[in-house]
């Protein structure tokens, strides 16, 4: 009967313990789902969302802007993105948004596809050539102008016009002066007296005393009608000939190239009016454009190469002076330059090239292209690093053909860009004007953060949550509480 009565018992504690163990189970499931919804809940509130661009840009052309991404118009180069909140584009990310200011990063990709080179800077002497531009002009010591003595008429012309070759004595034109009869009566008679007095003279006879003064009187008379525009040559004739003419010569007094023509046939002309102006081209004088700071290097003596354009023919020709003049037009001084002129090769006022030799003594000289000149300031770019180029003001002088010389601003050793600088300009634009612009605030973009900061939390914390935890409430039980008493009374 014992028996029987401990069998039901026994089997009712075991029952009681597997509920229990049934019951505290499923509590302890339920509170582990609970806790991994809430930190995979939490989770997903911190991780943010993948950042939209503002805009694209050109990485050559920062002012060029596009809503869409694309390729640049002008280099074809891809666009780039801007984000809110940042000062660097995402191809400045690399680093360059830490770098110093005034400093921009070119990987060596960039600068092989542009042509970055960079060279150490030097510090030598040597020599250059100065190169002018010349003018071919006459020489003013070479130069005749034939004009009027006398009111007359131009009787006749020959063929000779602006810019012929025309020889001594060569008949140009004839005119026919009335008031310049009594001159050549005059001139006759001198010449009858001379004859008279010198056999006077010949003969021993008082006469004879008289010969200076008839001298004189002939002398002024051949003055009288040189400054009338009669030739030497026509005077003669008249000597011989004891004749008055019916007209005057105008001969050339010298073999050259007419440089003015102002008569014609039946033209009335007064006095002192100019008939033809005529030059020796055989030697002329080239005035070369000197800017004021090169002046100091040209010295009169000094020898010099003319060049003239399309002709490969070089000349060498010798500085005589320069001017003192100064050309407003062209903002320059005039170097006079005289040079024989061998088959009359130069003509006036045609443009040669002049080499001047100049030496120059120990200098910084860099590459003309390493500098970059605004107007209003020169720089250059100054490698710091591997890729790492800042650019630096530098005052400079003078200019030695493709080389100009440094004053200020750089030391030997030092090496800058010599070649692409507008690659690194371009980049340089770029960094300071994605560093000017700034980003308007997005309120949903930052009530977003605002509410991560707030809720974000160390996934330790998470972890260690429990039940009485004030941190985190407990997850609701699936067991409900009359279940609870249920069980507990069955048991």
């Amino acid at each position: 009967m014992l028996r029987l009565t401990l069998k039901p018992l026994r089997e009712v504690a075991v029952k009681k313990v597997l509920y229990m163990l049934l019951l505290f189970l499923s509590a302890a499931g339920t509170f582990l789902a609970g806790s991994w919804y809430n930190q995979h809940k939490m989770s997903a509130g911190i991780r943010p969302g993948p950042p939209k661009p503002l805009y694209y840009v050109d990485p050559m052309h920062p002012a060029y802007r596009s809503d869409k991404p694309g390729i640049a118009p002008d280099c074809g180069m891809q666009l780039e993105p801007v984000y809110a909140g940042q000062l660097t584009t995402v191809s400045s990310s690399n680093g360059s948004s830490h770098l110093p200011a005034g400093a921009v990063q070119i990987d060596a990709a960039k600068q092989q596809l542009f042509g970055v080179r960079v060279s150490s800077v030097e510090e030598t002497s040597g020599a250059y050539k100065l190169r002018l531009l010349g003018r071919v002009a006459p020489d003013e010591g070479r130069t005749y102008k034939l004009n009027a003595g006398i009111e007359g008429y131009i009787q006749e012309v020959s063929s000779v016009s602006t810019g012929s070759f025309v020889r001594k004595d060569q008949v140009l034109a004839t005119f026919a002066a009335p008031n310049a009869s009594m001159t050549l009566q005059t001139y006759i008679l001198n010449l009858g007296a001379e004859d008279r007095f010198k056999k006077s003279a010949a003969e021993g006879t008082v006469e004879g005393q008289s010969m200076p003064a008839t001298n004189a009187n002939l002398q002024l008379r051949l003055q009288q009608l040189q400054n009338l525009g009669m030739s030497a040559l026509q005077m003669e004739e008249i000597r011989h000939t004891r004749q008055i003419p019916d007209t005057i010569k105008i001969v050339s007094p010298v073999d050259g190239f007419v440089l003015a023509r102002n008569v014609s046939p039946g033209q009335k002309f007064e006095r002192d009016a100019e008939w033809f102006r005529i030059a020796d081209l055989r030697r002329v004088w080239i005035l070369a454009d000197v800017f004021s700071n090169d002046a100091q290097y040209i010295r009169p003596g000094a020898k010099v190469r003319v060049t003239v354009p399309g002709q490969f023919r070089t000349l060498e020709a010798r500085v005589s002076n320069v001017l003192p003049q100064f050309d407003t037009s062209t903002q320059s001084l005039k170097a006079r330059i005289e040079i024989d002129n061998p088959g009359y090769i130069l003509r006036p006022d045609m443009f040669v090239d002049v080499e001047l030799p100049v030496s120059y003594s120990r200098a910084i000289v860099v590459p003309a292209g390493a500098v970059v000149d605004s107007g209003s300031s020169k720089t250059v770019f100054v490698e710091r690093g591997e890729g790492l180029f800042t650019t630096r003001m530098v005052e400079t002088r003078r200019r030695f053909d493709d080389r100009v010389e440094i004053v200020k601003g750089l030391e030997p050793g030092e090496r800058i860009v010599v070649s692409g600088n507008f690659m690194v300009s371009s980049e340089s634009r770029l960094k300071e004007a994605v560093g000017t612009y700034e980003p308007a605030k997005d309120p949903e973009a930052h009530s977003a953060q605002s509410k991560t900061a707030e809720r974000e939390k160390p996934q330790h914390q998470l972890k260690n949550m429990g039940p009485g935890s004030g941190d985190q409430p407990l997850p609701a039980s699936s067991v409900t509480p009359s279940e609870h008493r249920h069980g507990r009374h069955s048991g």
